[in-house]
């Protein structure tokens, strides 16, 4: 049987997971009971559906007159660009998707340089061609440009282009004249890419993804270059420092649909996954015993930010989640290593507190909020940026930042990139929306979503992108209003909070349990405030007319995890337990915080 590996690469929200969906819906399963069904089949786990993203990269195949065609569905953002990277290794081709209307983002830019530096070639699909007041042709020719501003060679250049909608099911070579089905684009892949040819020599194959079973522990997955894996086959591990190490293959299973088919032995140019291999990792390759003859490993992209993790030390510790201490974390924190690898860890001079890098505030809060949700509690501090040292002069990471918003809330954009020490290098409108181009340091986006959502009242689709390091730009201006901080241990009483309304915004509603240093609120001027919310009503047997009116308590403003991340200061941590997200000082008692600003 032939075999086709196509990755699906795009920016986020282009249609990429809609598109995989119609693809397995074509092709053909020996058993009709088998087929996948639903919407976002490969969007498999909680956060993926509820943030409607793709976080990991998956494979699923799909038979079509005859040829198994591997699909590899990859994530858009920025931040999971890790997951990009590694899977490309497997595929012989891209498929690259454009909106119609958007046209080439800047995570476009991102995965496809990327695709084109291995050597790739592509396929075009302008996908959501139905939008109105959407460009097919303009946005053909812009993917063209890109491709040539990012040095494509010119078979490259050379790409076919398919048009249509994926939610509609549809796609053709032009896209006036649409069609039934997305038929023409399983041709075009066909044609487009011929079969691999398989070179001659051993086995070699590259460890490019893993996944872990409580069954048969962890499972290698990669394609098998050239030769053969069979089920208990000796093999020879070649590590990424260059040390080799005999191991015996267990089990070998390929992809058929979203399962996994156990086999006997896989042919060359399959995606397959292998059990009974230990202490294998990202980038490792798999040999032949006799003559071993490793693969290059892997390269990643560095991490461009870093939080602090500890352990969970407030009063309310332990009453919300089942793993709490310092060595559940640490393993914690050891396993997601193992798979996810544009993350690091570093110990610091304390046990019970660890340094995590990652992509951006977003690539680390999906690693807390998952955390969260298996039952740990545990403390973050603020995000910070990676400053490194180049020939003798301080650096910062810069992005490019792309803003889609409403025209009459261009200004606004433009003075909150520009405190921020963003410059705008481009401004294009597209009907009555404005897209405009920034290059703004990584310290000034952190925060900068909210900012801009509470501005244009949800309009503003903002994108990055990790560029390069640059000298460093100088101060930024961080949060204006200081915190309401609360006083006491205990439950916040509706008659206190509504004495105290004028002060600020509060985050906590009536009959929340509260303890000292909680962050409770945002001061409506610049400075800390510490307030107590406990206190009740003095109750004598004296009554006196109009002081029991009705109390109105504004509602609580209430954050998400990456909102709490970009809301703190310097001096604060998020608690996350898995029932609740509170924002607290790093010293909670009053006499404790005066000191620290001393020294």
């Amino acid at each position: 049987m032939e075999i086709r590996n196509i990755a699906i690469i795009a920016h986020v929200d282009h249609g990429k997971t809609t598109l995989v969906d119609k693809m397995i819906e074509l092709g053909e399963v020996k058993d009709e009971r088998n087929r996948p069904k639903g919407e976002l089949i490969m969007d498999s786990n909680d956060l993926e559906r509820e943030r409607g993203i793709t976080i990991t990269s998956k494979n699923v195949s799909v038979t079509y007159k005859g040829t198994k065609i591997n699909i590899i569905d990859t994530p858009g953002h920025a931040d999971f660009g890790g997951e990009v990277e590694r899977v490309l290794n497997m595929a012989d081709g891209v498929c690259l998707l454009v909106d119609a209307f958007e046209g080439p983002m800047p995570q476009t830019r991102f995965v496809l340089g990327k695709a084109l530096a291995l050597g790739l070639k592509p396929i075009v699909v302008v996908n959501k061609v139905d939008k109105d007041n959407c460009t097919p042709d303009e946005v053909h020719e812009k993917v063209f440009d890109l491709m040539f501003d990012l040095d494509a060679t010119e078979e490259q250049l050379d790409f076919p282009t398919a048009y249509g909608s994926a939610k509609n099911n549809w796609m053709s070579d032009d896209w006036k004249k649409p069609t039934t089905t997305i038929e023409p684009l399983f041709e075009m892949i066909l044609s487009h890419f011929p079969p691999k040819v398989i070179q001659e020599g051993n086995t070699q194959m590259l460890i490019t993804s893993l996944d872990f079973s409580s069954f048969v522990g962890r499972i290698a997955i990669g394609r098998l270059h050239r030769g053969v894996i069979k089920s208990n086959m000796p093999i020879i591990l070649s590590k990424r420092d260059g040390s080799k190490e005999k191991h015996k293959i267990k089990d070998v299973f390929v992809y058929e649909g979203t399962n996994r088919l156990k086999v006997d032995s896989v042919q060359p140019g399959d995606i397959c996954a292998i059990t009974g291999l230990e202490g294998f990792e990202i980038g490792d390759s798999i040999c032949d015993v006799e003559n071993p003859d490793p693969l290059p490993t892997i390269s990643i992209d560095e991490p461009t930010m870093s939080m602090m993790f500890s352990i969970n030390d407030s009063p309310f510790f332990g009453k919300e989640g089942k793993f709490v201490t310092s060595r559940h974390i640490s393993e914690r924190l050891d396993k997601e290593l193992e798979k996810n690898l544009a993350l690091r860890v570093a110990k610091t001079d304390k046990a019970d507190k660890w340094l995590v890098f990652g992509r951006g505030v977003m690539h680390l809060s999906v690693l807390i909020e998952t955390m969260r949700r298996e039952g740990y509690e545990l403390q973050v501090g603020q995000p910070q940026v990676l400053i490194k040292e180049i020939d003798g002069k301080k650096c910062e990471p810069m992005e490019e930042l792309t803003i889609d918003l409403p025209e009459v809330h261009s200004g606004t954009a433009v003075d909150a990139v520009t405190k921020r020490k963003g410059e705008m290098t481009n401004m294009v409108p597209k009907g009555d929306r404005m897209t405009i181009e920034f290059s703004i340091p990584s310290r000034g986006i952190i925060g900068l979503r909210n900012y801009l959502l509470t501005a244009t009242a949800g309009e503003a689709i903002m994108t990055h992108r990790f560029v390069d390091y640059q000298p460093y730009k100088g101060d930024i201006p961080g949060r204006l209003n200081g915190s309401l901080i609360s006083m006491e241990l205990g439950t916040s009483i509706p008659f206190s909070l509504n004495n105290l309304q004028e002060r600020g915004t509060f985050f906590i509603s009536p009959g929340e349990s509260i303890y000292e240093g909680q962050v409770i609120g945002e001061n409506s001027r610049a400075s800390d405030l510490v307030v107590n919310v406990t206190k009740t009503k003095q109750l004598t047997n004296m009554r006196k007319s109009g002081t029991d009116a009705k109390v109105r308590i504004i509602p609580p403003r209430l954050f998400s995890l990456e909102e709490c991340l970009e809301y703190i200061q310097r001096d604060e941590y998020v608690e996350v337990t898995p029932q609740k997200l509170r924002i607290r000082k790093v010293y909670l008692k009053e006499m404790d915080r005066k000191r620290s600003q001393k020294n």
